[in-house]
């Protein structure tokens, strides 16, 4: 069977995509008062056993460390990665969001949309949620490092993902970067087509 680490996902009811579906999926989190199955700080997955997981998927966690520390994570989900594997990254985007506020003229405290625990403000995506930041007392969800998709690119790539595929949405950039190659099978799942 296959497996996905999920680096900070903060709790196994919060959904992954779908195409994982069938796949061992493990949590990884900073947090143990949350149902896990890796306690740890994900700065430290050099020190798992190396190439073991088939996918990494790091959604809106990888923003949260400083660009140094974010590197001790990157070069961590390399190491825990079989060959063939790759890795899966959310970001905020950062330039898309600027862009957007400048457009519109809008302030810190506008509203920029609605999610279940209520809206996100330009501030929140520029500095982490606050509402998240404020009920559990713990500043490690501010967002310390932005990305646009040239920035991520160039922050990923030299640590062992010469290969690379984004996509922008709804102020996100979601990129998958793959070891060597993407098989067929990777090319069918995510709908990319890798010239020879």
């Amino acid at each position: 069977m296959k497996s996905v680490l999920n680096v900070g996902g903060g709790s196994k009811a919060i959904p992954i995509p779908v195409y994982y579906q069938g796949w061992q999926h493990v949590l990884l989190d900073i947090d143990p008062r949350v149902d896990v199955d890796i306690v740890m700080d994900a700065r430290l997955l050099g020190t798992l056993s190396p190439g073991f997981y088939y996918a990494v998927f790091c959604s809106h966690n990888l923003d949260q460390y400083h660009r140094h520390h974010g590197l001790e994570v990157l070069r961590g989900m390399h190491h825990v990665l079989k060959p063939d594997g790759f890795l899966e990254i959310r970001v905020p985007d950062i330039g898309e969001v600027m862009h957007f506020a400048v457009k519109n003229n809008l302030g810190l405290d506008d509203v920029l949309y609605q999610v279940p625990r209520g809206p996100i403000l330009l501030r929140d995506v520029l500095w982490g949620y606050h509402v998240e930041i404020e009920s559990s007392g713990n500043d490690f969800y501010a967002h310390k490092t932005g990305f646009t998709p040239e920035s991520l690119a160039r922050f990923v790539a030299p640590v062992g993902f010469p290969i690379y595929a984004m996509q922008q949405h709804d102020f996100e950039i979601a990129a998958l970067f793959f070891k060597q190659r993407p098989t067929s099978e990777q090319q069918r799942l995510f709908n990319l087509n890798v010239p020879n």
